[in-house]
């Protein structure tokens, strides 16, 4: 899954066990666990703070946790965890984000908490270039970023979680017809469409949809571009 956020979870040299979305949605997609491009994500909607708090504390709790954290994100409203196995090989799931994501979501359940998949979604930005080895060390260095492991022409990953993922897409057209920067903003299939209705009706155009429903490219009224996209037909 190229543009993954970050090394979420157990860094393995090599790993034989990963798994497609397909199978990851079909073991756990009941629970709204849903893969974007950083990974199995599942928002769990609370009435405060505290209750938050308590669910994460909960996690933290479980049983072998800390062999395979999940990076987890708390606000007053909700708890976002993110489930991803990273190896030299392999940026994504794995039967072990399985076996973690079943726990996780019968720890919230006992809690009187289910997963909202309609909340579930990552950024990522994508930098047009003729030559990705040229400009990605700039990117690195100023924004403190590292290459992923598994694709370390053409990703970079913010290394502690906090800002979106960046993948260097090689073009061969001058400039003017396209490039430079945009961005993608990845959602569960199900939501994909309608995101892009919205934004149609909002005053956007319609690029591309030749990929569809694998990513859709939209621009506003200046011409500025975003990617809609879904995990699905990248297995």
């Amino acid at each position: 899954m190229s543009g993954s956020a970050r090394q979420a979870g157990t860094v393995l040299a090599m790993t034989n066990d990963g798994i497609r979305a397909r199978t990851f949605h079909e073991a756990v997609g009941g629970d709204g666990w849903r893969l974007v491009s950083d990974g199995a994500n599942a928002f769990y909607p609370t009435t405060s703070l505290a209750e938050s708090a308590a669910l994460v504390a909960a996690l933290g709790a479980l049983d072998g946790i800390d062999g395979h954290p999940p990076d987890i994100d708390i606000r007053p409203d909700g708890v976002t965890v993110k489930l991803l196995t990273v190896a030299d090989d392999w940026y994504g799931p794995t039967q072990r984000d399985v076996d973690a994501a079943r726990r996780i979501s019968a720890a919230a359940r006992e809690r009187g908490l289910a997963a909202d998949e309609g909340i579930v979604q990552s950024i990522l930005i994508i930098i047009g270039t003729r030559d990705p080895a040229q400009v990605l060390p700039f990117w690195a260095a100023v924004l403190a970023y590292e290459r992923r492991a598994d694709s370390p022409e053409e990703d970079l990953v913010d290394p502690h979680g906090r800002g979106p993922s960046i993948w260097f897409e090689t073009i061969d057209h001058p400039r003017e017809e396209g490039g430079g920067i945009h961005l993608a903003v990845w959602l569960p299939p199900e939501l994909a469409e309608a995101r892009v209705k919205a934004a149609l009706a909002a005053g956007g155009r319609l690029v591309r949809d030749t990929q569809a429903p694998t990513w859709w490219t939209l621009a506003d009224a200046e011409g500025n571009e975003i990617d809609v996209s879904t995990v699905l037909q990248r297995d």
